[in-house]
């Protein structure tokens, strides 16, 4: 039997617009996939609908649409997209409807029920497994459209359809739920934000984006369309391999994948095997995310100049707690200065100052205006950065579970038929956390340089949580790595983790390291008033900080 070409266009709410052009245009496919779906991006969509019912899903996906599914149905190629959001079926309608304005037949399935009744929440909606996916594509559909599933899934239910695996077929699973994770990004597996970046052929200047070439038994190979930008190598895999992941098992909703038995090799250029992977029972419990409005925010930054910095922050700091109250103020001082600078900008130290409140009329221009009053009554060069305004919603994003069986996963077919698709018979608990530490690594002569000159990384969020991964280019500094960078050595290098909850995991195959930090974020990506609210830049800190390297380990460049 032959590869199933899966390609993706999209890896979030705002991708490149293009893409799906790109993709189609740019050589062979069988399936073309589209991600849109974040914690943030279900919080949008929910006050979407909170101002009409009718909306709800990735309006962006029907423009992308509009040109490419003619050329989509003239081809062959088969779109599944989570672009419905929490409205799945009224998505799926627009879409019948723009083929009937284009004069086109299209054949329409999607996936419903992962929408939860919480009268307490603005969203609700559990993480769905790939098999309504599947039983859509059985029935004849050129495109699907589901609601929040993982996004794995929108890989492996077109390789169920292809293959006829089954839910016993654990490492067939495993081995497509790890394709999918490497696709669902976009061009972040084909050299986006990748930390070597200036080693890519075009500079990453413009990656293109993914396929994914899934073979019978979940072995796939990564690869790219001819003449687009990146490139597709072990490392640009392995850095999108830890984006957003946990420890070595790797829970979904239709097995647990094992991202330490995964095996990566160059097959050629811009192809990378991947293989070996092993699957086990998926959990008894689906991943529920849940979203609320927390109430409204508002921020001013203040800029500080030359002398006396943090007394000049003291000073704006007793200023608004006087004319605001303390409660729910935030104040966060950048030293962005530098010592006998010879432009205002370089001397400038900056004072961002968040407040969080459930009044709307406290966090807005009571708020804003207050900060503005001060700019001829407080602190020697008073200016600030930010205009008066009023306060925004911020939403509140948690992780519940409930039982796989408490929820109706239901495949709506092209011609309006309902299967229920039936849980997992076969479940098992998740294996237990438990610390990785690595040995000591010997003593031996060291220089001062930064760590990136060694190591990359990547780090991401997941609901309050980060996760940074780190791996080692070579054996050498590999063997070196796994017992330096332990939990305290993070805490030394990355301070703000010091008080919170640090998850250590190793993965040799990878030669990586995964840390998950509990709680940086807070209360998720739409509440945080972190400088960097999503950690996608955790892990380049991590590597611009100067250490003590092993003398005899180069930043020779892996072949």
């Amino acid at each position: 039997m032959t590869a199933l070409r899966i390609g993706n266009a999209s890896g979030f709410y705002g991708d490149r617009l293009s893409a799906w052009r790109e993709m189609l245009d740019g050589g062979e496919l069988d399936v073309l996939t589209g991600d849109y779906l974040a914690e943030l991006t279900m919080l949008i969509l929910g006050r979407d609908r909170m101002r009409d019912p009718s909306l709800g899903y990735a309006k962006t996906f029907l423009r992308q649409l509009e040109g490419t599914l003619g050329t989509a149905l003239e081809r062959g190629v088969r779109l599944v997209t989570n672009a419905g959001g929490l409205n799945p079926a009224g998505l799926a309608a627009a879409i019948g409807a723009l083929a009937d304005r284009l004069g086109l037949t299209v054949r329409v399935g999607y996936v419903e029920g992962d929408a939860l009744a919480r009268p307490d929440a603005l969203t609700a909606n559990a993480y769905l497994g790939a098999f309504g996916i599947a039983a859509c594509l059985d029935a004849g559909a050129d495109v699907v459209v589901t609601g929040r599933v993982s996004d794995a899934s929108l890989a492996v239910g077109p390789a169920i359809s292809r293959f006829g695996w089954t839910r016993d077929d654990l490492d067939a699973l495993a081995g497509a739920t790890v394709a999918g994770h490497l696709i669902e990004c976009g061009a972040q597996v084909t050299g986006g934000n990748f930390s070597f970046f200036t080693e890519l052929p075009d500079g990453g200047h413009r990656p293109g984006f993914p396929i994914a070439e899934l073979h019978p038994d979940g072995s796939a190979v990564l690869t790219k369309h001819p003449g687009t930008g990146g490139a597709v190598t072990v490392e640009t895999v392995t850095a999108q391999l830890l984006y957003e992941v946990g420890g070595p098992a790797y829970l979904g909703p239709d097995v647990v994948t094992r991202l330490d038995t995964v095996e990566l090799a160059q097959e050629g250029p811009d192809r990378v095997r991947v293989s070996g992977v092993r699957g086990t029972p998926p959990p008894g419990t689906l991943k529920v995310g849940v979203n609320n409005l927390g109430g409204f925010r508002n921020s001013m930054t203040f800029v500080l100049c030359g002398l006396d910095i943090p007394a000049k922050a003291a000073l704006v700091r007793g200023q608004l707690e006087e004319a605001v109250g303390k409660e729910g103020l935030e104040f966060t001082l950048a030293r962005t200065d530098h010592p006998d600078a010879t432009d205002t900008e370089a001397a400038s130290a900056l004072l961002h100052v968040h407040l969080r409140d459930g009044d709307k009329t406290r966090a807005g221009r009571a708020f804003s205006a207050a900060a503005v009053e001060l700019a001829l009554a407080s602190y020697p060069g008073c200016t600030l950065t930010t205009l008066p305004g009023d306060a925004t919603p911020y939403g509140v994003f948690t992780a519940d579970a409930v039982p796989q069986d408490a929820v109706a996963h239901v495949a709506v077919l092209p011609d309006g038929t309902r299967v229920p698709i039936a849980p997992p018979t076969r479940t098992a608990a998740p294996p237990p956390y438990e610390p990785a530490t690595g040995p000591e690594p010997g003593t031996g002569p060291t220089r001062r340089a930064p760590l990136g000159e060694l190591v990359g990384a990547r780090s991401g969020d997941k609901g309050g949580d980060a996760n940074l991964g780190v791996w080692a280019r070579t054996d050498a500094t590999w063997a070196w790595l796994r017992g330096w960078l332990t939990v305290a050595r993070l805490a030394e290098l990355l301070p703000e983790t010091a008080p919170l909850t640090v998850e250590r995991h190793e993965l040799p195959n990878l030669r990586a390291v995964n840390f998950v930090i509990r709680g940086l974020l807070g209360q998720g990506v739409a509440a945080s008033t972190r400088f960097d609210p999503q950690a996608k830049a955790l892990g380049e800190l991590l590597r611009s900080r100067v250490v003590d390297l092993p003398a005899d380990l180069t930043a020779e460049v892996p072949s």
